[in-house]
């Protein structure tokens, strides 16, 4: 599995033929735009879930969460910088 952060505008290839494009978003939803041959199947996994109803089928669907904040020691650190200018 590979995992990234994209910009938006940016795009990721998938073989010769598939292309996706990261429109932007906000808060939790994401905009993208898939572009890839009618022959290739794209489905949205809240649709896939909705079809089977088998739940030992279900259980087998990959799934993914959010990933956490990060730890404070990984977060860049702000440097405010505060100038004493003297008085005359």
């Amino acid at each position: 599995m590979l995992r990234m952060s994209v910009s938006t505008e940016e795009y990721l290839l998938i073989g010769d033929h598939v292309k996706l494009v990261f429109l932007g978003g906000s808060g939790n939803h994401m905009r993208i735009m898939i572009e890839a041959p009618k022959e290739v199947n794209i489905i949205r996994s809240k649709v896939l879930e909705k079809k089977i109803t088998d739940p030992e089928e279900k259980a087998r669907l990959p799934k993914y969460y959010r990933e956490e904040e990060k730890p404070e020691k990984y977060k860049k650190k702000r440097i405010s910088i505060v100038r004493n200018e003297k008085t005359r």
